[in-house]
């Protein structure tokens, strides 16, 4: 079951594609008890009302943050659209934020003002949903906008925002179909749905379509489905309900109600028999996919399907998971969903070959697990640890007022897909009930015919009205609220790990993190990727426990853990249930102290991960991570490896046991560690438990290793290299130069100015690239602020046949910061009060408030300078930014590294002679 937002089909296909440089596992207990315990609960109290317009209104009270979530769902997604017609209710979301006939303007710049944050907009089949967080003073701001666009938003929508948005929607389409398997639920929803049903078309529709969208056509869907009475407005957080009612009926009491609607029936569309297809693309390794047509969401069934799902993949003790990728290796990934919609659900398994295996012997091995767990069902052990992954999943998220997942989305989604706010505790009753004979039956069902199998093979190379709120001017934010933290408690245990604990008492969770100086710098003088490959090997298995015990007895205390490498720090991380926290730091301690590094485990690890190294050569941005470093920094320097930490193959195919032995006692050492604790405990109460499980874990005699960070010569020239991807329809183009390190004393001026440059979505080559040119579907920058010598870099992934005019125009914003167009007053005033306006609210969960600690520390600092930031914004002045920006940025020594079908663009990129042009490999040696 998923109480969170449904997964989109395009999201489990990039998680496919996720580097391969973290380990995540999602656990459980080592008692036998534990699989009696009742399911973890939170309550989301509410109260609703409906306005005289149909519109309803839903109000949860949290005042833990001076913030209120504020989620607007319209009842209204592709599954309204027609045939011809595809891709206008995305197309519309864009278009939502485009300025109002009362604030014809960019819509995200109050926001940004008032330090908004988690603000976005979403289009799937059967809703939209528009939604930000906003410090309690800027609600009535945030209301009127809303409103405004809901009721007074036709007459600001004319020919030439259409076609703007028009662009930035291709382009987002280009963008999703130049990735590895990009065409494919496209293509899925043709063969699985028949012509004429809803889900025929994916939501971003078809270029012909956009193409011949008129400004009637949207003025129509506008009239069509954006009344008051097919929307939903759920606020949660800092408000009270007499507050909200007052708001809302001032805000939007006078919208019209819109025209009545009608409800669509459920349509599974249920196949019989087995049917075929194979798709031929760009894609690093030949991927299996199976799908069944299966029951609409709010169902039982398919809430059972979810967890039939996780039996199936989630984590190593999974049926196929076990059996594919662990046991006979014939898997590097495997991945399972239900995808639930309105009308109908989808249940995808998908499954990437490994080098030289037949897909048809994968999908042999996939059906005799799926029909092994029809004939006999699930155990009562791993359904209940199922069960209680999932429940605790939900109390994760729901200590969130807002984004996806919060409160605000679980109340929005019943409210909109089930009538009722509530329904997250239908579902919590149909996981608690749920028994191994009813999963059986729903299996049967649903999964024992009528499969769709598509095979995913590499191409070969070169192949009315009241009075309402007064819209003559956009209500003024009041006095914004100060940031307040807990305060930091610090204590050493006897073995002398410093420990760091925030009390946060929401939700019954602690999340502690333990941080180890190290990181892909420490590979320097060994063989890159292994910190990564290390603190990855950590989920696989200690010396007391297989990877699927360990895995299973984490998923039964409801409990998550990771292990990572970054540039500078490796990390192990664990979020536990306060009831549970005893067990699980047993685990946890036996991860760290006695990771088992069998040789068995290091080379099934080692061949999914030289996959995973294929998969980040076959996407523009990872591929071009790959190789930015070496260029920047030369050989010979700490940070020269490979940003995603993945290494290369022939690093990779030389580890050895005895070199994650070493790394693992190098680094991994309490007197190279900080543990930073954020949630629901006390330093009395922790204390003894820290020293009940990790006394044991002792510093080595030898002394405490060092990065060897050394200095590069910066580049003095530009330089171009290009990177053939043969059929792209985008190039991606990136320029990046070294910079100041992250613990800079100006590193808050390095930040403002950036956020001016490319940081924030109102940026100029946002700005200029999206909004203006409609070339690409977001251009941002980054610096990365190391802890030797940092990274800048501007990146924009664009249409093909724009690359040179896109490179122009990239050059222009770059070389204008630093010469004749510097930031302006009201570009530093805008950054400064989003900058501080967003910071009460900007440490809402535990993980964000636990990373800004360890980001604190680590730079020498403590709660009070953490507390200080927006002082330390307010206080820059205009001379500052732009001599930060004069001395950081270099536009004229860039190194460029443009990745695309270089039969379409190279010609056009040598015309620019910005410098000497060199053709890479994906390995980024010169061809």
């Amino acid at each position: 079951m998923r109480f969170f937002t449904t997964l989109t089909a395009a999201a489990v296909a990039t998680a496919l594609l996720g580097g391969c440089q973290t380990t995540t596992a999602a656990s459980t207990s080592p008692s036998a008890t534990v699989s009696n315990q009742a399911l973890p609960q939170v309550d989301i109290p509410y109260t609703s009302f409906t306005l005289s317009n149909g519109l309803k209104v839903v109000v949860h009270e949290d005042h833990k943050a001076p913030i209120v979530a504020v989620n607007v769902w319209y009842a209204v997604g592709s599954k309204d659209e027609k045939p011809g017609k595809t891709g206008f209710a995305h197309l519309f979301e864009h278009l939502m934020f485009n300025g109002t006939e009362n604030y014809n303007d960019e819509y995200f710049g109050p926001f940004e003002k008032a330090g908004a944050t988690d603000m976005n907009g979403t289009t799937n089949n059967d809703r939209t949903n528009y939604f930000e967080n906003v410090p309690t003073p800027a609600l009535d701001m945030a209301l009127w906008m809303e409103s405004d666009r809901m009721g007074h938003l036709i007459g600001a929508i004319d020919q030439a925002k259409l076609d703007e948005q028009r662009g930035v929607v291709q382009n987002e389409k280009r963008q999703g179909e130049s990735q590895p398997y990009g065409r494919v639920f496209g293509y899925l929803a043709q063969q699985t749905f028949p012509v004429g049903h809803p889900y025929h078309w994916t939501t971003i529709g078809s270029m012909d379509d956009l193409n011949a969208a008129s400004l009637d056509d949207v003025h129509k869907w506008f009239k069509d489905y954006y009344g008051a009475a097919n929307a939903v407005l759920v606020l949660a957080g800092d408000i009270t309900p007499a507050e909200a009612k007052a708001k809302v009926e001032k805000y939007f009491g006078d919208i019209a109600p819109g025209k009545p609607l009608k409800k669509m029936k459920a349509w599974v569309a249920k196949s019989t028999g087995t049917k075929r297809a194979v798709m031929e693309d760009h894609v690093p390794a030949a991927r299996l996919y199976k799908v069944w047509n299966v029951a609409q969401r709010g169902t039982m069934d398919a809430d059972n399907l979810d967890l039939l799902s996780d039996i199936l993949t989630s984590g190593k003790s999974s049926r196929l998971y076990k059996r594919l990728v662990d046991q006979d290796q014939l898997a590097s990934s495997v991945a399972s969903f239900n995808y639930s919609r309105q009308l109908a659900g989808q249940f995808f398994i998908m499954v990437d070959a490994k080098p030289g295996v037949k897909l048809a012997d994968i999908e042999k091995i996939v059906d005799q697990e799926v029909a092994k767990l029809m004939a006999d069902g699930p155990t009562a052990e791993e359904l209940q640890r199922v069960k209680f992954s999932q429940a605790a999943g939900f109390v994760r998220g729901a200590e969130r007022i807002g984004g996806f997942g919060g409160k605000s989305d679980i109340l929005a989604s019943g409210m909109v897909y089930e009538g009722n706010p509530g329904f997250y505790k239908t579902q919590m009753q149909h996981l608690s009930q749920a028994t191994p004979a009813e999963l059986q039956a729903t299996m049967q069902r649903w999964l024992s015919d009528g499969a769709f199998v598509l095979d995913v093979v590499p191409r070969a190379k070169l192949k009315a009205a009241k009075t309402g709120a007064d819209r003559s001017k956009l209500p003024a934010v009041g006095k914004l609220p100060t940031l307040s933290l807990p305060s930091l408690t610090t204590f050493t245990l006897s073995n002398g790990l410093e420990v760091a604990l925030a009390e946060r008492h929401d939700i019954p969770t602690v999340k502690l993190q333990l941080q180890f100086d190290g990181g892909y710098a420490a590979d320097y003088g060994h063989k890159p990727g292994t910190a990564s490959f290390a603190m990855s090997m950590l989920s696989e298995g200690t010396k007391t426990m297989s990877a699927a015990e360990l895995s299973d007895a984490m998923q039964r205390l409801g409990a998550s853990w990771s292990s990572d490498a970054r540039l500078d720090s490796a990390s192990l991380s664990l979020d536990s249930l306060t009831v549970n926290l005893d067990p699980a730091l047993a685990l946890w301690s036996q991860i760290l102290e006695q990771p088992a590094f069998s040789e068995d485990s290091i080379n099934k690890l080692r061949s999914r991960w030289i996959e995973g190294i294929n998969k980040e050569k076959a996407r523009p941005f990872s591929m071009a991570l790959r190789v930015l470093p070496k260029l920047l920094y030369g050989d010979n320097n700490a940070y020269s490896a490979p940003l995603t930490g993945s290494g290369t193959k022939a690093s990779i195919q030389s580890l050895t046991r005895a070199d994650l032995v070493t790394f693992h006692d190098t680094w991994l050492r309490p007197d190279n560690a900080r543990l930073i604790v954020v949630g629901d405990t006390t330093a009395a109460q922790l204390k003894p438990l820290l020293e009940k499980h990790f006394a044991s874990w002792q510093a080595p005699a030898s002394a405490k290793p060092q990065k060897q960070l050394t200095k590069a010569v910066a580049q003095t020239q530009p330089r171009v290299f290009l990177i053939d991807q043969p059929g792209s329809p985008q190039a991606t183009i990136i320029a990046g130069q070294l910079a100041p390190s992250g613990k800079s004393d100006n590193a808050t001026a390095i930040d403002v100015m950036n956020a001016i440059i490319g940081g924030t979505f109102t940026s100029r080559l946002n700005m200029n690239l999206r909004e203006d040119k409609h070339w690409s579907y977001g251009a941002r920058s980054i610096w990365l602020g190391a802890d030797g010598q940092g990274m800048y870099f501007a990146y924009a992934p664009v249409q093909a046949d724009k690359t040179k005019e896109s490179i122009v125009e990239m050059r222009k914003e770059l070389s204008g910061y630093v010469g004749k167009h510097p930031a302006t007053t009201a570009e530093l005033a805008k950054i400064k009060a989003n900058k501080t306006a967003k910071l009460p609210g900007a440490y809402e969960t535990k993980g964000a408030l636990l990373g800004a600690i360890a980001d604190a520390l680590d730079k020498g600092k403590d709660m009070n300078w953490l507390a200080s930031e927006g002082q330390r914004v307010n206080a820059l002045n205009l001379e500052q930014v732009r001599d930060t920006a004069r001395q950081v940025l270099k536009p004229d020594a860039m190194t460029w590294v443009i990745v695309g079908d270089l039969s379409k663009i190279e010609a056009s990129v040598r015309q620019l002679k910005l410098g000497q042009v060199t053709r890479l490999d994906a390995d980024g040696n010169a061809i």
